[in-house]
């Protein structure tokens, strides 16, 4: 057997076995040959192969906010009391609802998941004065307060006038393309207004009667 690196060759070879011929019989007037020679078996070549497999695995982008133009959180839910009016130099209560959604989709021909979730509502109401909360506030009942009491979300307005307040929420943003949840840096924001508060003046008074009772009496 030869090896020479790259192929095996196993061969095999006959001989005499013992430096001549055999003969057998005696003397019947000559000698006799053992027989025919074995045929010679036929070599086996096995070729060895090195097979170099070489593998590449793609990773999915890196995603930035602008990646997410086409991701749109829903517009939030906005509202306050008094219901549509509020008095001069009394607290307005305005709130804002939002949640947190998860969008699927594409991003640079990767299948995707979009997650927003709502980080900071930002009350601008009408006067020019704008507030930055945490949460989007709540209801006077849902707090437990009595009307007109300040809260975290409540604005105080000087002057009679309507006046138009709006809400901005800023949402995180968070990636998945199928296990694990990555950050994306800056935020995605989505607006709601068309919430007019009509700001009036209320006028106290002593009287015997009521309006009902005297609807020409003061204040009536």
């Amino acid at each position: 057997m030869e090896n020479t690196g790259t192929e095996v060759n196993v061969g095999a070879s006959t001989g005499s076995g013992g430096g001549g011929s055999q003969n057998t019989g005696g003397a019947r007037g000559g000698s006799e040959s053992a027989g025919p020679t074995a045929p010679a078996e036929p070599q086996c070549v096995v070729e060895l192969r090195r097979c170099d497999i070489d593998y590449q695995v793609e990773a999915p982008p890196e995603v930035t906010i602008e990646d997410l133009a086409s991701f749109r959180p829903a517009v939030p839910q906005l509202g306050g009391e008094p219901a549509g009016f509020g008095v001069v130099g009394m607290p307005t209560n305005v709130y804002a609802a939002a949640s947190a959604q998860e969008i699927p989709g594409q991003i640079l021909g990767w299948d995707v998941m979009v997650r927003f979730e709502p980080a900071t509502y930002v009350f601008s109401y009408g006067d020019g004065t704008t507030v930055r909360s945490p949460s989007g506030g709540s209801s006077w009942s849902a707090l437990g307060q009595p009307q007109f009491t300040p809260t975290a979300t409540s604005h105080v307005y000087s002057e009679r006038g309507i006046y138009p307040v709006s809400v901005t929420v800023e949402y995180t943003a968070a990636v998945t393309f199928g296990s694990i949840w990555r950050d994306v840096p800056g935020v995605v924001t989505a607006s709601a207004g068309g919430y007019a508060v009509d700001v009036r003046e209320v006028r106290t008074a002593l009287v015997d009667r009521t309006c009902a009772e005297d609807p020409a009496g003061p204040g009536c």
